[in-house]
This record gives structure tokens, C-alpha cells and sequence, in this order.
């Protein structure tokens, strides 16, 4: 994907904004293991994933909980460090290999000092926090997982269930009931 249609899913940008984006923009190799952000450390950059798969997660009493899931034409970053310049209490881990464009917080600084049209790059910023209300309220297995089939069913195919399972906050065993009553629904086309 040309980064023209990364920045044009954010708004409108002159050619000599998407020409120093170009120039700016930091292109790093993801190889699956490898870490974009460990626990305690501060978030100083946010990724526009170009292919593979990112997932972002907790080590706590020998269990891996997922916090969010990220997949080609996503940003991924943890936005409470990265906001606050505070450590981070969560991981953000390789899961499949691929490439991912960075930029540090002194960068997008700078494009912003440059033209004032690159703080719509804030709008990455605010889909950090969106996955919050669909996961951590009171939605019910099901809907958790409707949600997912309707707004990031390309998860479904670059994750395995078992972390499908612990983004949704339930079991996998849940996770197969869930999809087994889906299947029972007749479906109208």
C-alpha cells in the first residue's frame, strides 16, 4: 500500500505533505517473537502495519491475556504509554512476519511542525482507546464475537482461536460454543 492511501484514510494532505511523509515514515521488518514495545518500557512510536500481525498483551500468574489484535492496514501502538509517555503495562509481539512503517512521537512532531495538516494523524491516536468499549463492558460473549465478524473478520483468519478467545475476554470453550450456535442460525441472503 502506497502510504498516500495510509494518509488519505486519515484526511486530506498536499502532495508535499505525502512527499515528506514518505521521507519520514521509518519502514522496519517484523519477524514473529520479536517485540515493537516491551512491558515497562515507554511507547515512542506507532506502527501502520503494511503485512503480518501484531498482538498486544499482559504476562500475569503464567497466563498471556490479549488487550488487542492487529492486522495489514492497521496502526498498532499502546496508547496509554504513548500518550502519557508513561511505561507500558502491556507487550506489543510479532505474531507473523511482516513489514510495518514506524514513526517515533519526535517525528510526527515534526510533521506537524511542518504542516499543521498532520495532526489528523490524531485520529490514529483515538482508535486506541475504541476497543475499550466493545471488550471491557458488559457485552455478551456473542456479541463480542458478532462485533468481530462485522467490523474485523480478517482476524478470524490471521490469529488463532485460542487468542481470538482471550481478545474477546472468554474461554475458548465459550469461543466454540459460540461459533457452533452462530452456525445453528439460518443465515438470509
Amino acid at each position: 500500500m502506497a502510504t498516500s492511501e495510509i494518509l488519505a484514510r486519515l484526511g486530506t494532505f498536499s502532495p508535499a505533505d505525502m512527499d515528506l511523509f514518505d521521507r519520514t515514515v521509518i519502514c522496519r521488518k517484523l519477524i514473529k517473537g520479536d517485540f515493537l514495545l516491551r512491558e515497562g518500557t515507554v511507547c515512542r512510536s506507532v506502527f501502520y502495519i503494511l503485512e503480518g500481525t501484531v498482538y498486544q498483551h499482559t504476562e500475569g500468574d503464567g497466563e498471556r491475556q490479549v488487550i488487542d489484535l492487529h492486522a495489514a492496514d492497521e496502526w498498532c501502538f499502546n496508547h496509554a504509554s504513548f500518550v502519557e509517555q508513561r511505561p507500558s503495562t502491556t507487550n506489543l509481539e510479532v505474531y507473523a512476519d511482516g513489514i510495518a512503517l514506524g514513526l517515533s512521537v519526535e517525528q510526527i512532531h515534526a510533521l506537524i511542525a511542518y504542516s499543521p495538516a498532520f495532526l489528523q494523524i490524531g485520529r490514529v491516536l483515538q482508535q486506541g482507546v475504541s476497543r475499550l468499549h466493545y471488550f471491557d463492558n458488559s457485552l455478551t460473549p456473542l456479541e463480542k464475537y458478532e462485533y468481530v465478524l462485522a467490523h474485523r473478520p480478517h482476524l478470524l483468519q490471521a490469529f488463532p482461536l485460542k487468542l481470538i478467545a482471550s481478545y474477546l475476554k472468554i474461554t475458548p470453550e465459550t469461543l466454540s460454543r459460540v461459533r457452533e450456535k452462530l452456525a445453528k442460525i439460518p443465515r438470509v441472503s
